[in-house]
């Protein structure tokens, strides 16, 4: 008698354990919720329910002028096209100075951006897409707070950024002129080098009130803990709503030398997912 009740017992614990495994993915998976996600499937312009852009000369010295014609949905895929392009610059003025202030536009390229349409405090931010690793270019995927706090207080986030032969993944916080960089480098060469390039990556942010994690492919790259921009009489940026770009950049600060380079360059996305855990995370 004592052999039954020992054999129903074990059936029923291995019952109960199978089925736990088997709800269990599942259960995991349901926990995210799909808030934004646009796919690219038309031809034209991007969705600009999702989509607005920067237009100009606009940062970090980039050869590039901003303009909404270079982005356009084609096969399934959003394509961002830098091209090497001469033309007025319709911002010029010759009483003013800077490195903005250029009377001739020499490349042209896109940056779209969700800010005023979609903006979002935590979640789970995804990117399926292929860079051009050419010398000169400098795609990105990458979030920038969304209040009217100036960089770098507003807090960035470089989910994808690519330049001089380097993945980043970083985290960028704290007060002008004393901004901290967190960030992780992976060589190309050791990713997988031209090959690794012609192939399409799927980049990651889960982000929460504790911690930010950046992965590629799955493997993370790089962990930050939310607490560390945590400064008397300063709110935490990375505690409020933060805004997508996806742009594809050339030369400047960072990008290289673009002089020898055969263009257009493209960053192309296949797909772009936003994910809101339905109790912890919102929007």
């Amino acid at each position: 008698m004592k052999h039954c009740t020992s054999r129903i017992g074990f059936s029923a614990a291995f019952c109960i354990v199978a089925t736990f495994l088997l709800l269990a993915p599942s259960s995991r998976a349901a926990e995210w919720k799909l808030v934004l996600q646009d796919e690219f499937d038309k031809n034209g312009p991007p969705d600009p329910a999702n989509w607005d852009y920067e237009r100009g000369f606009v940062r970090n010295e980039e050869l590039q002028y901003y303009q909404a014609e270079n982005a356009v949905c084609r096969n399934g895929m959003l394509i961002i096209e830098a091209k090497r392009e001469r033309k007025r610059n319709p911002d010029y003025r010759a009483e003013r100075s800077g490195w903005r202030n250029r009377e001739w536009i020499e490349y042209t390229s896109a940056c779209l951006i969700t800010r005023g349409k979609h903006e979002f405090t935590y979640g789970k931010f995804e990117m399926r897409g292929r860079i051009d690793i050419r010398p000169g270019s400098w795609p990105a995927f990458w979030t920038l707070g969304s209040g009217r706090v100036r960089w770098p207080e507003c807090g960035e986030i470089d989910i994808m950024e690519y330049y001089r032969g380097t993945v980043l993944a970083n985290v960028c916080h704290g007060l002008a002129g004393r901004q901290k960089w967190a960030t992780v480098k992976s060589p190309v060469a050791e990713l997988g080098g031209d090959a690794w390039a012609r192939e399409f990556h799927v980049w990651t942010m889960e982000w929460n009130e504790q911690n930010i994690d950046l992965f590629l492919d799955g493997k993370l790259l790089n962990h930050f803990v939310v607490a560390g921009d945590d400064e008397p009489g300063r709110d935490n940026a990375f505690r409020k709503p933060q805004y997508i770009l996806l742009n594809q950049a050339i030369g400047g600060t960072n990008g290289g030398d673009a002089s020898k380079t055969e263009f257009p360059v493209r960053l192309e996305v296949d797909w772009v997912r936003v994910y809101q855990r339905e109790q912890n995370d919102r929007k």
